[in-house]
Order: C-alpha cells, then sequence, then structure tokens
C-alpha cells in the first residue's frame, strides 16, 4: 500500500470516527472558529489542570480535513504538557506552511502527519489549521483564567 493510500485512510478514519466529539460540559475555556472561505466551524473546549492539557472536547461541521485534523488534535494533544504541546502545535503548523517541502516528524505529529499533503493546496491549509487554530486561542484562554483564579 502507497504511503497516500495509509494517509488517506487515516484522514478519513478521523473523519468517520471522530474522536472527543461532544463538548464537555465542565472546561477552562470555550471557542468557535470558523473558516469563512468554506464555512467550516469547530466549537472547542479546553482544560489544563496542574499545565497539562486534561480535556479537549469539540464539535463541528465541516469538510473531511478540517474534521479529522480536529480530532487527531484531541488524541495527540491531550495529556500533554502545556509546554510539549505548543511544541507539536508549531511542528504542525510549520508542516500546513511547508507548501510540501517539509515531510514532518512522525514520531511528533503521529496521525497528524497524514495530513502533510494538505500543505500543497494553499485553499485546503485553513481546513487542516482550523482546530489547531482553535486549539491556540483556547489555550491562551485557559492559562489567563489559571492566572486569575
Amino acid at each position: 500500500m502507497q504511503l497516500d493510500n495509509l494517509y488517506q485512510e487515516v484522514i478519513l478514519d478521523h473523519y468517520k470516527h471522530p474522536q472527543n466529539k461532544k463538548l464537555s460540559a465542565n472546561y477552562d475555556a470555550q471557542v468557535h472558529h470558523v473558516n469563512p472561505s468554506c464555512g467550516d466551524e469547530i466549537d472547542l473546549n479546553l482544560t489544563i489542570k496542574d499545565g497539562i492539557v486534561s480535556d479537549i472536547s469539540w464539535d463541528g461541521v465541516g469538510c473531511s480535513i478540517s474534521q479529522a485534523s480536529v480530532s487527531i488534535l484531541t488524541e495527540l494533544l491531550t495529556g500533554k504538557k502545556i509546554d510539549e504541546a505548543y511544541l507539536i502545535f508549531d511542528q504542525f503548523v510549520a508542516l500546513m506552511q511547508s507548501k510540501g517541502a517539509v515531510s514532518g516528524d512522525e514520531m511528533v505529529l503521529e496521525d497528524a502527519i497524514a495530513l502533510a499533503g494538505v500543505s500543497k493546496y494553499p485553499a485546503r491549509i485553513k481546513c487542516a489549521l482550523l482546530g489547531w487554530m482553535a486549539f491556540k486561542d483556547a489555550s491562551v484562554q485557559a492559562q489567563a483564567k489559571s492566572k486569575l483564579d
């Protein structure tokens, strides 16, 4: 089986069987992000406890890329220290902005590496990044809230 086919299967599996797609009632931050170019939408709830991403839940509508990407994100970042989550976030953003020039580190990105091919299609990059930008926004809000508490 070719690697591209395997990656397509990973994306379709996350699209058909999304992980953590049910908004948690308890959260530190909740955000709503929209990709105006295609209409994809994500609501994301985030909980950070003791510097660790303890819960990411979401709901949304959109293309297979946006929905699979946020599903992958929830599995990849839950349980990570926030600093580690940001390193993974940065690597994923760099991969998406590479226009196909970077292959990404599978040891760091795990299933998110399946989205590497998206970076060759500028119109689809925002789809792949939608959930990731929602995570970044929510994490900033959650950390600000924890400093106030």
